[in-house]
């Protein structure tokens, strides 16, 4: 199985490019899409060609979240406490974004490794905004507290329309996913993947790991919940993480493969889908491989003075021939 990266590689790409290339006055304008449909913006002009400016687009937030300011609660704070006087943010931000930076190339850091990570850092913006309201109430569970004013669910998004649930403890957070899929040969893999996927939680090398459970109907915890929030084809996982999953440098992996779980599913049931599609295709081809040998071929039958060979004759033909 394979673990999605935190940062976004066309983006990286894109600031060591323009990084390498500094002194050369050269106009960008780049638009792209990544999943659950964050859309990015990098614009850099003519007139001050170290100075670039990075907009980001969220899923939009169902009824159930809370955003501030356009933005996931704790976002701003932890932008500043991520990228310092590196990045400034723009108020209001570019139409049609809910985040837009502006990020001095000529401040970054002289040692080339300390600059890679910054540009590293600030490719995983995504995770750095989406992932604020998750790392604020795991950094909570760190210290075995919970967050003052806090919910007895939190609703984080995660997808367009669609939001995750929290249920914040002082000794544990208990983390659930509605899963939901358009088509339905997805939904029954998906199923089918979750179903194995609590029960290699089992396994003797994964033992330290959060607990998993599937269920299809809602756990009790999001009672209380909207029936749209409750609404998933594919059922329920719930994970519990307790403060030994989120001690030093463990908190950073969580809140990332906790954020982008959907995706982590979405992903292996697409590859499961195409592997199944080529062994049937494979299989097919040698049916019909298969049938070719089997047909006779009549140009390399020999031909024997014993072999006799008939005419089918015609209705005219066998009149002319009796008459003859």
């Amino acid at each position: 199985m394979i673990l999605l990266q935190s940062h976004s590689r066309f983006l990286l790409q894109t600031l060591l490019n323009r990084v390498q290339n500094l002194e050369k006055a050269i106009e960008l304008d780049h638009h792209w899409v990544e999943f659950d449909d964050v859309r990015f913006h990098v614009q850099v002009s003519m007139k001050n060609p170290h100075i670039l400016q990075l907009s980001l687009s969220l899923p939009t937030p169902p009824l159930e979240t809370v955003f501030v300011g356009g933005l996931p609660f704790g976002a701003i704070e932890a932008i500043k406490a991520a990228y310092g006087v590196t990045v400034q943010i723009l108020d209001p931000p570019r139409d049609g974004f809910n985040l837009t930076l502006k990020l001095n190339l000529s401040k970054l850091p002289q040692d080339e490794e300390h600059r890679h990570t910054l540009l590293v850092k600030i490719a995983s913006v995504r995770e750095v905004v989406l992932g604020a309201p998750l790392r604020v109430i795991l950094k909570h569970l760190a210290s075995r507290t919970v967050a003052p004013d806090m919910n007895q669910f939190v609703a984080l998004v995660h997808r367009p329309n669609e939001s995750f649930f929290l249920v914040p403890q002082a000794e544990k957070v208990t983390v659930i996913f509605p899963m939901r899929f358009k088509d339905s040969i997805d939904t029954i893999l998906a199923t089918s993947f979750l179903q194995e996927f609590m029960e290699s939680r089992r396994t003797a090398g994964l033992s330290n790991a959060p607990p998993c459970l599937w269920s299809q109907s809602p756990p009790l915890e999001l009672k209380g919940a909207t029936d749209n929030a409750l609404s998933a084809n594919a059922g329920f996982v719930t994970f519990v993480i307790f403060p030994r999953h989120v001690e030093g440098r463990k908190l950073d992996r969580t809140v990332w493969n906790l954020s982008t779980f959907h995706a982590y599913v979405n992903y292996h049931v697409k590859c499961s889908e195409g592997f199944m599609h080529s062994r049937m295709r494979r299989r097919v081809e040698s049916l019909i491989q298969a049938l070719n040998c089997a047909k006779p071929d009549q140009e390399k039958t020999k031909k024997t003075p014993h072999t006799r060979s008939f005419k089918r004759l015609s209705l005219k033909d066998s009149r002319t021939n009796s008459s003859s």
